[in-house]
């Protein structure tokens, strides 16, 4: 069985067949989801659907791109929903300098901010860090006595910054790229990672793995992200599955 654990679930895309599609993973090879929030709206909405379906779990968090306009008492709404028990990491935390929605300021703010509450809380951080590989990396380890596990969501790093992240105890995730024609880094991590600190995820509805690249993304095809791990280490698809789903369990505590 299969563990996605980076799938928006609550995204708009999914609106016209959700619940179809999610009491459908099961039979897909899906038995776990973690729907990660963007903001305190789309945390909620994870929340909700983690109380609908057994198979989800929720992460909670202000992901950069609208760290700007997280207002004043977003932390407190925050850990109030943390409390929840299907709540299972403070995410999708970050920073993200390739859009720059959010003045870097605020995000850097706001990133640190999260991890003192995942201290607080003693939740795993979901990390979503994009063209801000030096400064993500600075924060982390400036606040590394506060961190209770993490990962490093849909990596897009090198395997040499991969080795720092790895050294703060934190796993590294693979989604859709690792699929893609003109795929190097994520190969490249793919080939180096310790299979004990690996994890598998969609981002859906986004980074589609091929062959169904261009179309809607969607937890049920996390299976062709651990096919193509599988061919890279010339291990088992089984292997790829067990592992990465017992990482998972192991760091999200998502057993029931």
């Amino acid at each position: 069985m299969l563990f996605d654990t980076h799938a928006h679930l609550d995204d708009k895309r999914f609106d016209q067949d959700r619940d179809e599609l999610i009491r459908g993973l099961p039979d897909r090879g899906v038995f776990r989801v973690i729907c990660p929030g963007i903001d305190v709206e789309s945390s909620q909405r994870c929340i909700e659907l983690s109380e609908e379906y057994d198979i989800v779990y929720a992460g909670v968090g202000i992901h950069p791109h609208e760290a700007s306009s997280a207002g004043e008492d977003y932390l407190e709404s925050l850990r109030s929903m943390a409390a929840h028990k299907k709540v299972v990491a403070i995410g999708e935390i970050g920073l993200d300098y390739y859009y720059d929605f959010s003045p870097r300021d605020d995000q850097k703010r706001v990133f640190t901010e999260q991890i003192g509450l995942a201290s607080e809380v003693g939740l795993p951080i979901i990390v979503h860090n994009r063209e801000s590989h030096k400064d993500v990396l600075d924060i982390l380890r400036s606040n590394k006595e506060l961190l209770v596990g993490g990962v490093m969501h849909c990596y897009s790093g090198s395997w040499d910054m991969a080795k720092l992240f790895l050294d703060l105890g934190l796993y590294i995730s693979l989604g859709g790229p690792v699929t893609f024609k003109n795929a190097k880094r994520p190969i490249e991590i793919a080939e180096n990672i310790p299979l004990d600190r690996l994890l598998i995820e969609t981002d859906s509805p986004y980074l589609t793995p091929v062959p169904h690249r261009g179309k809607r993304n969607d937890p049920g095809l996390v299976g062709l992200v651990a096919e193509k791990i599988a061919m890279i280490r010339g291990i088992s698809v089984e292997e790829v599955r067990r592992v990465t789903s017992e990482n998972a369990v192991s760091l999200f505590r998502a057993e029931t």
